[in-house]
């Protein structure tokens, strides 16, 4: 695999495109699909899978009905806005049940883990971590490498602990382990705790 833009900054691609004339020279950067302009991501998924998903409670933390969703598939860890949930404090999505069709409400501090299992490992810089690794780890893409310490737990599994806690570590999404600029590897995060 090759990086022709490996060794060079963002703002030295945009000077180089600006120089030829690219229209993208001074374009704003997205953390958007491409191929969903509206960010409508739920009505996508239902017209690209041809499934739908049906609307359920969203409950308190301590499992009082609070309100209705429109399909899990509309929310994420973490999400703040289009709850349709009027609350005096901020609320945040803080869990999703696929088996109760449940979305979960609460405060910020419920949001914070401190450990994280994953699955569907794959790691590329070793064979395995059956010995605890010092890595630094990523749950998001956007996020600052966090110091952890991570250890396999079988063929396929990872457990990972903190140093300090984590915000919104969302099951199904990716966990990347690095050691300096080498990616030791990562998995399909299952559990936060």
């Amino acid at each position: 695999m090759r990086f022709p833009l490996g060794e060079l900054s963002k703002n030295e691609v945009r000077k180089i495109a600006e120089n030829k004339g690219l229209v993208n020279a001074d374009k704003s950067e997205s953390q958007d699909i491409c191929f969903v302009p509206d960010g409508n991501y739920g009505n996508f998924i239902q017209r690209y899978t041809g499934k739908t998903y049906p609307h359920g409670d969203i409950i308190d933390l301590e499992g009082k009905t609070i309100g209705r969703h429109k399909g899990l598939i509309r929310y994420t860890i973490g999400q703040r806005r289009g709850l349709g949930v009027a609350a005096n404090v901020p609320i945040y999505v803080t869990a999703k049940s696929i088996t109760n069709n449940t979305v979960t409400l609460g405060k910020d501090e419920a949001l914070f883990s401190k450990s994280l299992t994953a699955k569907d490992i794959n790691l590329i810089a070793c064979t395995d971590l059956k010995k605890p690794k010092r890595v630094n780890v990523k749950t998001r893409y956007l996020q600052a490498e966090q110091s952890a310490i991570a250890e396999q737990t079988a063929s396929d599994s990872l457990f990972i602990e903190f140093e300090k806690t984590q915000r919104a570590i969302t099951p199904g999404q990716a966990v990347v382990m690095y050691d300096g600029d080498i990616v030791i590897g990562g998995g399909t995060i299952s559990a936060a705790s």
